[in-house]
């Protein structure tokens, strides 16, 4: 029983000694294009320190409260017939709840664009 503790802290140890020994044993490189960020062979053009608009966060929140939903209701999905009709009502709330929190996320969004835009 005692085995697959054993294969874990042997892959744990492997993995360590692999990176240490390329640490001390790789080359050390100092040429021009070392120390320059490189995003999918593009150079950088500007500072990483850029502001994001508040319609940016609002977005964010939208694709987090999708995702949960999604993630949840699949689980749900899978089990639903062990769940039984209390499952369901469960579900029903999570929905509720979701549902609420997209009408507030777009109550706030389409406020603030109305006050950014001026209007």
């Amino acid at each position: 029983m005692l085995w697959p503790l054993i294969v874990y802290f042997g892959l744990v140890v492997f993995v360590t000694a692999t990176m240490l020994g390329s640490y001390v044993l790789g080359q050390r490189h100092r040429g021009l294009g070392v120390g320059t960020a490189y995003e999918s062979g593009i150079v950088s053009e500007g500072s990483a320190r850029v502001r994001f608009s508040a319609q940016f966060y609002l977005i964010a929140m939208f694709f987090v409260v999708f995702d949960l939903e999604a993630v949840f209701l699949f689980a749900w999905a899978v089990a639903a017939r062990e769940a039984g009709w209390a499952g369901y009502w469960e579900v029903v709330i999570f929905i509720g709840v979701l549902l609420v929190a997209l009408m507030y996320l777009s109550e706030r969004h389409l406020r603030r664009g109305i006050t950014c835009n001026g209007r």
